[in-house]
C-alpha cells in the first residue's frame, strides 16, 4: 500500500510566501503609522521653538524688581510665538494627517484586493501540509477537508491568512517594542 500524501498546488513555498506577503504588509502598516504618530517637523516650527526657549531663557535670567516689566515684555513675545507655533502645527498636521489617512486606505485597498486574490487563487486547494500535533488543539477547525491517514492536517487559505495575519501582527509589535526602547 502506497502512501498518500496531501498535494500542495501553490508548492511547498507557497505557505511560507503568503507569511512573507502578509508581514510585509504588517510592517508597512506599522511604517505608516510611525511617521504618522511622529509627525514632521518643519524647520520653521524648530526656529519658533528656538526662539521661544531664548525668550524664556532671557525673562528667567532677568529677576530683579527693576528688570520685571523688561521680563514679562519677554514672556508675552514668548507666549504669541508659542501660539504661532501651535497655529502652524495645526495646520501641518490636518494636511500631514490627510496625506498618512490617503496611504492607509490605499494600502487597505491593497491588501483586500491581495487576500481576495489569494483566497480566489488557493480556495480549493491547500495551502499546506503540517504534522496533527503541531495544530493541536485546533487542527479539526483549520484543517481542509479533514486530515489524510498520513498524520499530516491540510490547512486552507482562509484559516492560513488569519493565522498569518496574526503571527505577523504579533511580531510587528515585538518588533516596534524592542525598537521605541532604543
Amino acid at each position: 500500500m502506497v502512501e498518500e500524501k496531501p498535494v500542495v498546488v501553490g508548492g511547498d513555498g507557497a505557505p511560507l510566501s503568503i507569511f512573507l506577503i502578509v508581514i510585509f504588509l504588517h510592517i508597512l502598516h506599522e511604517f505608516l503609522e510611525h511617521l504618522k504618530k511622529r509627525g514632521l517637523g518643519s524647520s520653521e516650527q524648530i526656529k519658533l521653538r528656538q526662539e521661544i526657549k531664548q525668550l524664556l531663557k532671557e525673562a528667567n535670567s532677568l529677576s530683579t524688581p527693576s528688570t520685571f516689566a523688561q521680563a514679562a515684555k519677554l514672556r508675552r513675545t514668548a507666549a504669541a510665538k508659542e501660539k504661532e507655533l501651535m497655529k502652524k502645527q495645526g495646520e501641518e498636521n490636518k494636511e500631514n494627517k490627510m496625506s498618512f489617512d490617503m496611504y492607509a486606505r490605499a494600502l487597505l485597498v491593497f491588501k483586500v484586493c491581495l487576500y481576495t486574490g489569494l483566497t480566489w487563487r488557493f480556495w480549493s486547494d491547500p495551502v499546506a501540509a503540517v504534522p496533527q500535533q503541531l495544530l493541536q488543539p485546533f487542527g479539526r477547525v483549520l484543517s481542509w477537508r479533514g486530515s489524510s491517514g498520513t498524520g499530516l492536517v491540510t490547512v486552507g487559505i482562509i484559516p492560513w491568512l488569519v493565522i498569518t495575519s496574526r503571527v505577523s501582527k504579533f511580531a510587528c509589535q515585538k518588533v516596534a517594542k524592542i525598537v521605541s526602547s532604543r
